[in-house]
């Protein structure tokens, strides 16, 4: 079965491994490759919700909410050689090995109890009251192999756990999350773990969520207690649930679409208006939640509203107005507005409303991150 023949290739690290199991054992030696520590395994993802009450619907009650953190996932890999000395791997979500470029949590990882460890989890930077830094100052903190000692003291960063795929020799791929859950809790301090309540009623998962938001968290994780690690899927065991933002905004320029899209304008530039000058000020792009209708129409709506174009790009006036949903803003110097948004799509175009009253960039910076405080 190729879930079978899929699943040994994940765990051994290779493919061609995996079809020399098929040759020599057939199934029985695929279902025979455990977990090896040292050798990473593509991680679980979570499915997404609109709003806490679709997750909550999906995953059932009692469920397990994580916050959700805006960090570098990494799955931590911890054993020690034929010499008894501790040897520690990081890699990330893609299955990169990031090991030389963060010292820092290495040492975190040799520090913690057990010998053979596999936890998955996110390197994250915090102000002095725990809230989270933003996602590129972590990013740029871990971007480097050349960590100096000052660098650690402006940006800390912390490995924080959510999850237990192996403990002093003991998989646990395939148990349900409350053991995985019990077998973290027993291992770790609270301040290594993810923080994390098991609740009742929908109620209370709102009431995390708009908490956790608040807190300058990403969201929230709704969990089913009973699911066994889903390596390598995004499965609707974990959803995932982030604020959604909407503004209303020019439609200044779009580039030439490649693939199915050839032929249409497709890669939006969007823009916000300056309150003090009354300019429309470019704050990013997206090519995101366009049907194929909408395409065809708004090629032919920016063609017809053309002022100049170049070999990629038809710039238009005046714009056209859309609603646009982002998860967020972070700091950027790519676009005169000083901001870039985080995974922007196109809700719908709003005929109704004309360049004039689109939202001011005031209140797009007004989700801004705070860096230094």
């Amino acid at each position: 079965p190729l879930a079978s023949v899929q699943r040994a290739a994940m765990l051994s690290g290779s493919l061609a491994t995996a079809a020399t199991l098929v040759a020599s054992g057939g199934q029985a030696a695929l279902e025979a490759v455990q977990l090896q520590v040292g050798t990473a395994v593509a991680p679980m993802l979570a499915a997404s919700a609109p709003d806490t009450a679709a997750a909550t619907a999906k995953v059932g009650l009692p469920a397990i909410v994580d916050v959700k953190i805006d960090g570098i996932r990494v799955q931590a890999h911890r054993w020690q050689d034929a010499d008894g000395v501790a040897r520690v791997r990081l890699f990330t979500r893609s299955l990169d090995d990031i090991t030389d470029r963060l010292p820092q949590i290495v040492e975190q990882v040799e520090a913690l109890p057990g010998t053979s460890l596999v936890l998955d989890g996110e390197i994250v930077g915090l102000r002095a009251d725990g809230t989270p830094l933003p996602f590129q100052v972590i990013a740029s903190a871990a971007a480097t192999s050349s960590e100096t000692q000052t660098a650690r003291t402006r940006v800390p960063l912390t490995l924080v756990v959510f999850d237990a795929l192996h403990v002093d020799g003991v998989d646990l791929l395939d148990e349900p999350f409350a053991v995985r859950n019990a077998a973290l809790t027993q291992l770790l301090p609270p301040d290594r773990q993810v923080e994390r309540h098991i609740v009742s009623t929908a109620a209370k998962v709102e009431e995390l969520f708009q908490r956790a938001v608040a807190q300058r968290w990403e969201g929230v994780v709704i969990k089913k207690p009973q699911a066994p690690y889903a390596a390598g899927r995004r499965d609707s065991s974990w959803i995932k649930v982030k604020p959604r933002h909407t503004f209303d905004l020019a439609v200044i320029a779009a580039e030439w679409g490649y693939g199915r899209r050839t032929g249409k304008l497709s890669n939006l530039h969007l823009a916000a208006s300056d309150s003090s000058t009354g300019e429309l000020v470019m704050l990013g792009k997206t090519f995101k939640g366009l049907t194929d209708a909408t395409l065809a129409w708004q090629t032919q709506e920016l063609e017809r509203r053309e002022v100049r174009r170049t070999t990629t790009t038809v710039f238009v006036d005046p714009p056209l107005v859309a609603e646009i949903a982002i998860d967020g803003v972070q700091l950027s110097s790519r676009y005169p507005g000083g901001i870039a948004l985080r995974f922007a799509r196109v809700l719908r175009y709003r005929d109704d409303l004309g360049p004039g009253e689109v939202d001011t960039l005031a209140d797009v910076l007004a989700l801004s991150p705070v860096i230094d405080e």
